[in-house]
């Protein structure tokens, strides 16, 4: 195989491994390729893949963000408690409750630039913080989504789901940022090398700011999608998802030591794990096998990672 050829593959494995899976899926279940059926799974992808888009920038740097779905409940939960509760506007509460996603993501990364904390140890201190916030506020129960964000988990004409539609412009807001945007370039110079970073002149402290209060906002649109699905906000909701965040941009080829990583990618390892998760689902395996499937994918995702950076040095 010639080093251009390699190069491509390595850069598009995750795509070729989704074509794989769909063809494979495709013959063995006929109900796969049908419209409704994909239109579906981009349904299922919506909330990992814009959970995933904000975990993106994290992960290029090195970092970790384990609070994603906490905060995506919090959120979610401002909305619907300022709007339904308190008789709030539902723009206003709209605004605020993304506010809090971003300042979630802000504390995480003061603990981290500041407090010189892990990241690990810093997000995974406000994943709990966020969900036990969300439990107070809502007392424990859901509560009703406005009418106007509901829409939010409609279908257009009956036919295009929304969430798909915004799993889609966000994912192009995360790839202007990485490519086109100086943010996005810090986040790549501060993964690759963080000391090396700092001494370019690139405001470390600054970015990784930026960077973890964008990943807070994308959590905050994730939670008020997965809401209006469910047309309520539920304080439990999101639990696990930072996982299924963090595999999809891996599956995608980012790398978890930092500097390496595409919203395509990520884009691309979130429908793995839906058309995997669908396509276990029209062969009806049992749920805890899929668990056993999903796992052993995230294992072979950065095992290649792994040995595609030993072979690289």
């Amino acid at each position: 195989m010639s080093s251009k050829a390699r190069v491509l593959l390595s850069e598009n494995g995750a795509l070729a491994a989704l074509v794989v899976l769909a063809v494979a899926l495709s013959l063995l279940s006929s109900d796969f390729l049908s419209v409704s059926n994909l239109l579906n799974v981009g349904v299922q992808a919506a909330v990992t893949a814009i959970l995933a888009f904000g975990s993106t920038f994290v992960i290029i740097t090195a970092g970790i963000d384990l609070s994603v779905g906490s905060v995506a409940a919090l959120s979610a939960i401002t909305l619907a408690y300022l709007s339904t509760t308190s008789g709030l506007p539902w723009p206003l509460a709209t605004v605020i409750a993304l506010a809090v996603g971003v300042v979630c993501g802000l504390v995480n990364a003061a603990l981290i630039a500041y407090g010189k904390l892990p990241p690990f140890i810093a997000t995974l201190a406000m994943l709990g913080i966020a969900r036990g916030l969300a439990l107070v506020i809502s007392q424990g129960s859901p509560i009703a989504m406005p009418d106007a964000v509901s829409h939010v988990g409609d279908t257009i004409a009956g036919y295009l789901p929304v969430p798909v539609l915004v799993m889609l412009v966000m994912g192009v807001i995360a790839a202007v940022i990485l490519n086109r945007t100086y943010a996005g370039r810090a986040m790549y110079a501060i993964g690759g090398n963080e000391e090396a970073a700092r001494l370019s002149g690139i405001k470390v402290n600054r970015q990784k700011l930026i960077t973890y209060g964008l990943s807070g906002g994308f959590a905050a649109v994730a939670g008020i999608v997965l809401a209006s699905r469910l047309a309520s906000a539920q304080p439990q909701a999101a639990a696990g998802y930072e996982l299924d965040a963090i595999a999809a941009v891996v599956i995608g080829g980012a790398s978890l030591s930092g500097g390496k990583g595409r919203a395509f990618g990520t884009f691309v390892g979130a429908l793995i794990l839906a058309v995997l998760r669908n396509g276990l689902n029209l062969l009806s395996v049992s749920a805890f096998w899929q668990q056993v499937v999903i796992g052993v994918v995230i294992a072979l995702a950065v095992l290649v990672d792994t040995l595609r950076r030993r072979t690289a040095t």
